[in-house]
Formats: structure tokens, sequence, C-alpha cells
């Protein structure tokens, strides 16, 4: 089992640079998949905060917005346009935004946690209780936590299950109802350092997900190692839940005339702002032990007991965990300084998330030697950990 953790189902290794470099804005360095560095050193993330402060026509921008709400929404107050979203900040900002800025009637969907916190669970219900309609999809619970395991060893990604359940559930829901517009929060792969195919556009569809967030490789070919390996059977692999970990098919998503959005398309997105929006009007609370593990703020990750072993396992891969992708973020912002934001990685990027690691032991299974000998076998493939006296050390940071 061990040796066919690389055989690799991550093809994100495939096109990372050898030579490891940083931006010379912010603390991202080239080992996130996808990013490109200018002439200058500076990453795309970067160069597209720059164009958001300098370039966008955002009055022009939230005209698109304001007509395209003008032809989706509904005259009789059924819903009109689907919201992914946990009940954190930023679904909480868009959903109440299209409801009380723009007259649109969301109907709110949630792809569930793998084990809501108590945080992140009174966050949903106050978001609700604001004055919202919301379906919360949960999934079979033996099949959701065999695809978390064949992610944790095959992708270096145990949360994975939950992120192809994110994207597609919004595409059966609106499906289902009738609903042709899906509303996200954030370009991701742009505001975060990813591919700027769609920088000037408003939506994309599912054919891009495989590439952009499933590492290459989707939950068809989790589900096959998991039949070779005797984790499923083929009433598994045939069963109608796990369908809802991929969207509905090109046709009867053009038949039905759904469109996703990103809302970060149409207004400046700002995280922090976000949190302070959905604090005031949604009744969204931060964390009550103050920083979440990893990171030193205290609105992000909160809603998921594995949120933390996702971004432990991308330290082990690529160098950058929680706290790099926050002071990532509020150095474009101009929150804080480059070099503070150097302090705060050199500080709490790779904290161990005990919580965290705790729940997923017992979720999946896994004994915890076992758990070190997977993330032993990412940090040798990684290019920026080296052995020094039997303790792995980071070759690279921020400087």
């Amino acid at each position: 089992m061990l040796d066919e953790v690389f055989k690799t189902l991550d093809k994100q290794f495939e096109s990372i640079p050898k030579n490891v470099i940083f931006c010379k804005n912010c603390v991202v360095s080239n080992q996130r998949p996808r990013t490109r560095f200018n002439e200058n050193g500076v990453c795309s993330a970067c160069q597209w905060a720059y164009e958001k402060d300098h370039v966008v026509d955002w009055e022009k921008r939230e005209n698109e917005l304001v007509q395209l709400c003008n032809k989706f929404r509904s005259n009789d107050g059924s819903f009109d346009v689907v919201v992914p979203g946990s009940g954190g900040k930023d679904s909480a900002y868009v959903a109440h935004q299209l409801k009380n800025r723009y007259g649109m009637h969301p109907l709110c969907i949630t792809w569930s946690p793998f084990e809501y916190t108590k945080i992140g669970w009174q966050n949903l219900k106050n978001f609700i209780s604001s004055g919202f309609t919301n379906i919360l999809g949960q999934p079979d619970g033996q099949i959701h936590r065999k695809l978390t395991k064949l992610a944790f060893e095959l992708k270096g990604d145990a949360w994975e299950p939950f992120a192809y359940g994110q994207k597609a559930w919004a595409f059966h829901i609106a499906t289902r109802f009738g609903i042709k517009l899906i509303m996200y929060g954030e370009n991701g792969e742009l505001e975060y350092g990813g591919s700027e195919k769609y920088k000037h556009l408003a939506k994309e569809g599912p054919e891009e997900w495989e590439y952009e967030y499933f590492k290459g490789a989707n939950v068809d070919d989790l589900a096959e190692v998991g039949l070779e390996r005797g984790y499923f059977k083929e009433d598994d692999v045939l069963d109608k839940t796990l369908q809802l970990y991929k969207a509905p098919s090109p046709d009867t998503i053009i038949k039905s005339g759904s469109e996703m959005h990103w809302y970060s398309y149409y207004h400046k997105w700002t995280p922090q702002e976000n949190y302070y929006y959905a604090f005031k009007h949604t009744g969204f609370r931060p964390n009550p032990e103050g920083r979440s593990e990893g990171t030193y703020t205290m609105y992000v990750s909160l809603d998921d007991m594995l949120d933390g072993i996702h971004w432990y396992q991308a330290y082990a891969k690529f160098g950058m965990c929680r706290c790099s992708r926050d002071a990532q973020t509020d150095i474009r912002r101009n929150h804080i300084t480059r070099e503070e934001g150097i302090a705060l990685v050199k500080r709490y990027d790779g904290e161990l998330p005990k919580r965290d690691l705790t729940f997923f032991l017992d979720y999946t299974g896994l004994d915890e030697k076992y758990f070190w000998y997977v993330m032993d076998r990412y940090r040798e493939i990684s290019n920026v950990w080296k052995k020094v006296n039997g303790e792995w050390v980071m070759s690279y940071l921020p400087g």
C-alpha cells in the first residue's frame, strides 16, 4: 500500500519548478501549483491585487451584476440563485448581499464538512436564523470515510472528498430545482495564485475542475484504486451517492441553462471585510479560542474538524500552510507588511493541528505511525524539505 501512494494521483508535482523562489511582494513561493511569477519576481496573485486596486473598473462590473440579477430574478419570490457555503464569513457575505442589495431570492446549500466544529455549526445556525433557507447535503458516511482515507494516501489531501462535493453539489441542486444562476464567492485560483484562465471572465464550467481543484484526478480515480484494494465493492462504485461527488453531465447542465459565477468578479474580494460584514449582518462569530491552529487569524478554518489536516498536508508537499495563505492575502490588501508576514509565517506556519489530527485518526481508523509515514513520503518528493540529523528541516523560507 505504501508504494502505491506515490504512483501518484497528484499530478501537480509534474509542473512545479525544482528551483524554489519567493514572491518579492508577499510570502508565496513558486511551489504553489499554477502560480506564475513575472520578470520582477512578483507572483500572479499580487499582480492581480494591483490590478484590482488600479485597473479594474468595479463600477462597470457591478453594473454587469445588476444586469445578471435582473435577468435571473424571479417575479414570484421563488428561489432564483443557488449560493454554496458552510455558514462561514464569505458565503454569508455573498448570500446577504444578493438578497438585500440586489433583491435576489437565494437558496443556500452546504456540502457537509467531515465533522462540524462547535463554532462552525453555531455559525451555520446563526446564518440560517438571519433569514436564509439552506439545504445540507450529507453523503453516505461509509463511502465518504473510505474516499477520505484514499485521498490522504494517494492525493496528499484527506480533505479532497469534501472538495469534490463542494463543487458538484451546487449543480445538482440547481438542476434539480430548475435554478439558472449559481453564485460562488471568490475565484480562488485568481485571488490566491493559480490559473489565470478566467482572469477577466465571470464564470467557469466543471470541465476545468479536475485540473484546477482536483490535482489532475477525480473521484472515479480514487474509486478505481478503492476497488483494487478492496475498500469498495462494485455496488459501492455504482451507488448513486458516488455520483454526487461529480457534477451532472455537460449535456444536463447545458439543457438546464445553469451558470456558475464568482461574486469576486463583480466586487473586489477582501476576506477581512467579509468577516466584518458577516459579523454585523448574519451572526458570524470568530474562533472563541482565539486564533485557529496553524495561523494568526480568528475567522478562518473554523467549520471543519479536518481542515487543519488539509493545510498540514499542503505544508508537507509545498512548504506553505494556512498562515502563509492568510499572510499573503493580508499583505496584498495592505493590512500587514511583508516583513510582518514573514515573521508570522515563521512563527505559525506548519503548527501541528493537534485537535484535527486526533479527529482524523479516529475518523479514518489509521494509526499515527502510518500518518507520519505518509507525511514523510510527501516531504521526500517535495522540493522544500531536507533531513538534518534525522529531522526534517525546511530548506527554503521567505526572507
